[in-house]
């Protein structure tokens, strides 16, 4: 259930039962032969999945997210740290104003997690709010799921090849992860990683990619029990 199809009187109605929300953090980012929407689609059919076995309500995700070493990759629209911060903090004091209090964050983008500091004040001013952040592919769960088929993550390889986030055909085989050391700008970034791919396969069968996905969605539905 998301807030898209409700109108204010069914998200009041919403709260005299309920007090916890799905927020969907993203980014508008290369994602070799993905699609740029890679980092909301994600988390978004997550939240989509674990609504329609609970009911909790899912947000408008936040669809650009902190990527400016992706700036030389045409398509990608990156937001400087203190915007993406400012924005999350403005939706968070949104919704905790009408009666929300448990926040469940379902990041898809490596380059948001400085938020996790901006809402830890947060959780320091407003009483009673609560939140969590998950960043799926970096769960235990997911990491285990891929270890049982000696399987590395990589951005934009393997592991974020879901048919929903597909939109051209992906290349055989694999890539060997190119060695750079630093902090590289946008121009040196897109010289090192070429297509985007940072390694590993292209593509794995839809069995694995079906386990991956099983196992983030057992995390979500775990923490949102709280």
């Amino acid at each position: 259930m998301r807030i898209e199809e409700l109108n204010w009187m069914d998200v009041e109605n919403y709260l005299k039962t309920e007090d916890r929300i799905m927020l969907v953090l993203g980014a508008c980012e290369q994602h070799g032969y993905l699609s740029l929407q890679t980092d909301v689609k994600i988390p978004l059919a997550l939240a989509d999945a674990a609504s329609q076995r609970t009911g909790v309500l899912v947000a408008p995700p936040l669809n650009f997210g902190v990527s400016p070493y992706f700036l030389s990759y045409p398509g990608t629209i990156s937001l400087r740290v203190e915007t993406f911060l400012n924005v999350v903090e403005d939706v968070i004091r949104s919704l905790y104003r009408q009666g929300f209090r448990r926040f469940l964050i379902l990041n898809g983008h490596g380059g948001n997690q400085p938020a996790v500091a901006r809402i830890h004040e947060l959780a320091n001013e407003l009483p009673g709010l609560k939140s969590i952040w998950y960043s799926w592919w970096v769960s235990h769960s997911v990491e285990a799921a891929a270890m049982k088929h000696e399987l590395k993550s990589y951005h934009a390889a393997w592991i974020e090849a879901f048919p929903f986030t597909r939109v051209g055909e992906l290349p055989e085989g694999k890539k060997t992860p190119p060695a750079y050391q630093g902090i590289l700008n946008a121009d040196d970034f897109r010289q090192v990683f070429g297509d985007g791919v940072f390694g590993g396969p292209y593509q794995v069968d839809q069995p694995i990619l079906d386990e991956i996905f099983t196992a983030a969605l057992e995390d979500v539905l775990f923490y949102l029990d709280f």
